[in-house]
């Protein structure tokens, strides 16, 4: 979606954005953007891993063998 932009488009739209926001809104949101996106990437983080902590808990449970224990007595 964002490959067919081009610099020109590119350009265009940092030129709008400094028309509408000004210059002295403009790194603030650029900032809160940047803050969202890491704190987006960081939840997504650890709900993978705990995806992966959860699967190797399922396959450990299903390779351990169910057998009864003898008993001597």
């Amino acid at each position: 979606m964002l490959s067919n932009i081009g610099i020109p488009g590119l350009i265009l739209i940092l030129v709008l954005a400094l028309i509408i926001f000004g210059p002295k809104k403009l790194p603030e949101i650029g900032r809160a953007v940047g803050q969202s996106l890491k704190e987006f990437k960081n939840s997504t983080k650890g709900i993978m891993e705990d995806d992966k902590i959860e699967d190797e808990k399922k396959s450990k449970d299903e390779n351990s063998t169910d057998e009864p224990k003898k008993i001597d007595s």
